[in-house]
């Protein structure tokens, strides 16, 4: 999958859910050659939460020091699961390189496709229903409407 010398790039965006662990897992057994042939982006959006006001909704001013341990706890979660998928392509053979962001997923991904020209992602589908989705937004949805590349969406199997 090279471009005249130049190794595409390919992302494949997870989050802690089973979801985005099985669309790593297909993207390595479906499009190993692939991938092999290209640079491999594991990339994870940390959601900017905004601990303070939902601590403060319920018992008051947050103090400093709980969130800043909160927002460590989110940045070692996002690096043992980077490291973790990083793990898993390395026993497929495939060197990836990982990133991550901090914000709302769907933006942030669109974001990096743009800023590291990507060429092709990867991402889960959390089947949520049509409720779910219309309240919470659907990330691989508005990915496959606004990222500049093509998307290709993993269903868990039924």
């Amino acid at each position: 999958m090279e471009e005249g010398g130049t190794k595409k790039k390919i992302m494949v965006a997870i989050d802690e859910s089973e979801c985005s662990h099985l669309a790593l897992q297909w993207a390595l057994d479906n499009l190993g050659h692939t991938i092999a042939g290209s640079e491999l982006i594991v990339f994870s959006v940390q959601p900017s939460s905004d601990y303070g006001t939902v601590y403060a909704a319920s018992y008051g001013a947050a103090p400093p020091d709980l969130i800043r341990i909160l927002q460590e706890n989110r940045k070692k979660l996002t690096s043992a699961l980077l490291e973790k998928a990083k793990e898993i392509c390395s026993q497929h053979g495939v060197n990836a390189e990982t990133m991550t962001a901090v914000g709302d997923p769907k933006e942030e991904i669109c974001k990096a496709v743009d800023k590291l020209n990507i060429q092709f992602i990867v991402l889960g589908s959390r089947s949520r229903g049509a409720i779910k989705r219309a309240f919470l937004g659907s990330v691989s949805n508005y990915c496959v409407h606004n990222a500049k590349c093509p998307v290709l969406v993993v269903k868990k199997p039924a």
